[in-house]
């Protein structure tokens, strides 16, 4: 018999449904006679025949028909939301945003696994862990060394051992010893109070991230967790059944406490999930219509599944990927501008670079020769202006920048959670990565500017009549000003915390946050930079730039049409921020720069096999380490 979650006001009600062949309307009446039987006053409803109501999915909020039948419209187990006439929005209800999220579109359950040991997981696998390209398993390895830790706390409770954590309280409450018949209230209160964090909940890819990271360190076997609530958190993830987790709230020292906390709380049965099925719900009806139990704490396992950096090192993870996708495509970007300018590709002679030795420096001056003029890519624009009298172009052109990514039988209370590496890590990043919006801005100025470009002012005809890309400019001009506030350090700021105990602590997960917003803002600059070069070719019609950015000015055209007269403009810049997301511009003139290293110059291939990686499948393991 299917049955059906009902939200109404705030509460969650459970519908069998005999005729599958009943309307939407019978099934919200049926919500409405059980949530007015648990009320007292009847949930000040007089008479349920006057009540008018809509019923709409919980996934994207779309409105049910009520004349529908049930089996046209409705899936077993799904679930709605009933909104009576003059109520507001429940304020447990949380809409979920569709368009925001990868899960949130048509949701295909991966086939592939990723099998997690503790210790091989990278930065890539876990992003795309983040995407639902993959469901988690464990190595039989990873079971063994489980198991034999739980075996040793097991040990320790039945021999009434005084252990932190274990059979004491927390923090500042480490010397009161708590009794056997407590302790598995003592894992889930820490887990209550400590869910304590505010703002948006984290979106459904950086949650998985945040669990399936989680689950890579209880896979070390270093925490004593249950092989039993390890698998549990593994169904949970592999159902896409994600808690609610606040993105604010964590100082970042005894690991990152209330987004864990939340994190737990959810595969408790307690507060709120989602899933691509339910949307936001109550976290016990998302895991029964799943067919999944919630976890079972033991002793120390509450200290167990929140004692981290998880929360750090996963959207640090993000940002380090974004990172270097945008600092691979910018290069394509910029060469675009300088043909558009007209500059000169004299300054990435192989010989200068080599004057300094820079690794990092001499692979962006071969990406540019590699799509610039020359025998293997002919350029008409560059022909048109070979013999002008210009000596050097300005800095933000021919100094590009270049970046660099570079068995004891007891248990021991240690720091291994401070969060002050990956927090230093991550404000270093931003700060590298800025100066990729930073230059790009200036480069927007030289386009937009006719005393600079010999181009339309704001690269469109009748000017005055219609603006161009005056205000796209000034959009990245704040953008990057925005930047150089969020890439003062987090790390360096502390606030003793926990009375004192937790006396230092790294702000890491502020540090992750605002790394990810600087390197977002980035990629919307260039996205601008690369809507106006590709204008600027517009005015240098009927001359061709090299077949590589060719190629790159089609894939831009595909998306967004030339600049005849002013429109709305966000739509393009948002559709192109796209393009740079997915890495298409990469993998349309990616190529082209690996047969040029190839064919032209096979000395100067990368020692690096991901130094020229075109667009990987998910699967290679690469970069960064997570452990």
């Amino acid at each position: 018999m299917p049955r059906f979650t009902v939200h109404v006001r705030d509460e969650w009600l459970t519908v069998p449904c005999k005729d599958a062949t009943c309307s939407i309307k019978w099934l919200g009446f049926e919500a409405l006679k059980r949530y007015i039987k648990n009320k007292p006053d009847n949930g000040g409803i007089q008479h349920i025949k006057d009540v008018c109501f809509v019923v709409r999915r919980c996934q994207g909020l779309g409105l049910l028909d009520s004349d529908d039948t049930i089996e046209d419209v409705l899936e077993d187990n799904d679930f709605v939301e009933l909104a009576i006439e003059g109520d507001t929005m429940s304020q447990d209800f949380i809409p979920s945003q569709p368009g925001t999220s990868h899960l949130t579109r048509a949701y295909r359950e991966p086939e592939q696994y990723i099998s997690l040991d503790g210790n091989s997981l990278t930065s890539t696998d876990l992003v795309n862990l983040g995407k639902g390209l993959y469901k988690i398993k464990l190595t039989p390895e990873a079971e063994q060394k489980v198991v034999q830790s739980r075996e040793l706390l097991d040990t320790i409770v039945k021999e009434n051992k005084v252990v932190y954590g274990i059979t004491t309280g927390f923090g500042k409450f480490a010397r009161t010893v708590i009794p056997v018949s407590k302790l598995k209230e003592l894992q889930e209160n820490l887990l209550r109070s400590h869910s304590s964090g505010l703002g948006s909940p984290l979106s459904p890819e950086r949650t998985r991230m945040l669990l399936a990271l989680r689950i890579n360190v209880l896979a070390k076997g270093y925490s004593g967790v249950s092989l039993e609530t390890l698998h549990r958190m593994i169904q949970a993830f592999n159902a896409s059944c994600l808690s609610y987790v606040p993105e604010k709230g964590t100082v970042g020292a005894s690991g990152d406490l209330a987004p864990l906390s939340h994190l737990a709380l959810g595969l408790m049965g307690e507060g709120k999930m989602w899933s691509p099925k339910s949307g936001w719900a109550d976290a016990k009806y998302v895991l029964e219509a799943h067919g999944l139990k919630p976890i079972s704490l033991k002793p120390k396992e509450g200290l167990a599944l929140i004692n981290g950096t998880q929360m750090i090192t996963s959207l640090g993870a993000e940002a380090v990927e974004r990172a270097e996708a945008i600092a691979r495509q910018v290069d394509i970007i910029a060469a675009l501008t300088l043909e558009v300018l007209k500059g000169t590709t004299k300054a990435f002679d192989s010989d200068i670079h080599e004057l300094r030795p820079h690794p990092g420096q001499k692979e962006v001056a071969l990406r540019f020769r590699s799509l610039l003029d020359s025998d293997h890519h002919p350029s008409e624009i560059a022909e048109s202006h070979r013999f002008c009298d210009r000596v050097q172009d300005a800095y933000t052109m021919r100094c590009c920048p270049q970046m660099v990514f570079a068995e004891r039988g007891e248990t021991i209370s240690g720091g291994n959670f401070h969060g002050e590496y990956p927090a230093k890590a991550l404000d270093y990043l931003a700060i590298g990565v800025h100066e990729l919006a930073s230059i790009s801005e200036r480069r927007i100025e030289r386009l937009c500017n006719p005393a600079l470009s010999e181009l339309p002012a704001f690269l469109v005809n009748e000017g005055g009549l219609n603006s161009g890309f005056m205000i796209a400019h000034c959009t990245a001009a704040a953008l990057v000003s925005e930047n150089k506030v969020l890439c003062h350090p987090s790390s360096i700021d502390s606030l003793s915390t926990s009375a004192a105990t937790e006396d230092h602590v790294s702000m890491g997960g502020w540090a992750a946050r605002k790394a990810l917003r600087v390197v977002e803002h980035v990629e919307q600059v260039l996205a601008i930079e690369l809507l106006a070069a590709c204008q600027g070719i517009e005015f240098l019609r009927p001359l061709r730039t090299t077949t590589p950015l060719e190629k790159v000015y089609d894939l831009v055209r595909a998306t967004v049409k030339p600049w005849i007269k002013d429109r709305f403009m966000a739509p393009d810049i948002e559709a192109v921020h796209r393009l740079l997301v997915d890495q298409k511009v990469w993998n349309i003139a990616g190529p082209y720069i690996e047969k040029y290293c190839m064919e032209y110059i096979p000395e100067s291939r990368p020692s690096s096999p991901t130094a020229f990686a075109l667009d990987p499948p998910p699967s290679p393991r690469k970069r960064v380490r997570l452990e």
